[in-house]
């Protein structure tokens, strides 16, 4: 009994000394955590909300081919057209191989651009704008909808969410981009004009393709008209073509980049995504949902938009 008497203080005086040690240990950990919170805060301060809730002079930019849509619109809008027979198999043959240099380069070839419309504006001569408005609608259906790159798709709903309007931007013809902005719930669209007269067309453009600077300037006229403050807008592109338009935002983005645009953006700090592999760049940044001449073809389309909304 006397060795467990003498025993018994010294269990007791160290279960004493555990319990001190034990929470200066907790206390010293909880500390140091704090002071590495603190540090980390400072080292990387959180990037202010992005798209800015409320914000009416704020929108957003799209391009359309590679960008929101896997292709090009006027490849898939010729292949409907053919179905309907508005032009003969070597017509389409063109088409498909232009479709397919598209696809496997994933940038923008300018002759193919240019022949396609040429193309394209020599099938629809003559017809009303009205009935290829009507058919353009099937045509999403059957070719477009199911190549809408979802997590551009988010990109977009993510302004649309924040009160912010939306816009795409394209060198597919006016009436086929308002159709796939209607049906993404966009605010509108900004593309190629062609000529008509009395809703029939004449086989000509209004100035000169909505492609390049020409999509800058379209953009600016379109600001101006709906009193937007471009420091706070975005633009999303996937072309190097598209820098004049990219660069006259505060917040440009390059989704799905081709290699000219993928080292601009790098040198520039712009964000980046790219969904065709699903790889993610360093920099994300993006928002929490997603994760006549160049001057007068964007006027004129810009116009024209303006026009119709009013």
């Amino acid at each position: 009994m006397a060795a467990l008497g003498w025993l018994t203080p010294r269990r007791r005086s160290a279960t004493a000394r555990s319990v001190l040690a034990g929470e200066a240990a907790a206390e010293a950990a909880r500390k140091s955590s704090l002071e590495a919170e603190s540090a980390a805060a400072k080292a990387a301060p959180e990037e202010p909300e992005f798209p800015v809730v409320g914000d009416e002079r704020a929108a957003a930019f799209f391009d359309l081919d590679n960008t929101v849509m896997q292709g090009a619109a006027i490849f898939h809008f010729g292949r409907g057209l053919y179905k309907r027979k508005f032009f003969e198999r070597r017509e389409l043959t063109r088409f498909a191989w232009q479709q397919a240099w598209f696809r496997l380069a994933g940038v923008e070839d300018p002759e193919h651009m240019q022949d396609a419309r040429d193309s394209a504006l020599s099938i629809v001569k003559g017809h009303r704008v009205s009935e290829l408005m009507s058919i353009g609608e099937e045509i999403y259906d059957e070719y477009m909808a199911d190549r809408i790159w979802p997590g551009t798709r988010a990109l977009a709903q993510a302004h649309l969410d924040a009160g912010q309007r939306v816009w795409l931007v394209t060198a597919a013809p006016v009436e086929t981009a308002t159709i796939i902005a209607r049906r993404l719930g966009l605010t509108g669209a900004l593309g190629t004009v062609a000529e008509s007269v009395d809703g029939v067309y004449t086989g000509h453009l209004v100035g000169e393709p909505l492609h390049g600077p020409a999509k800058a300037e379209a953009v600016r006229a379109l600001a101006a008209a709906e009193g937007l403050d471009l420091t706070r807008c975005a633009a999303y592109s996937d072309s190097h073509n598209d820098i004049p338009m990219l660069s006259l935002v505060g917040h440009p983005y390059a989704i799905n980049p081709d290699a000219k645009l993928r080292k601009y953006a790098r040198a520039r700090d712009w964000r980046l995504r790219d969904y065709r592999t699903g790889r993610k760049a360093a920099k994300v940044g993006i928002p929490a949902a997603a994760g006549v001449g160049a001057l007068a073809g964007g006027t004129a389309a810009a116009v024209a938009l303006h026009r119709r909304r009013r």
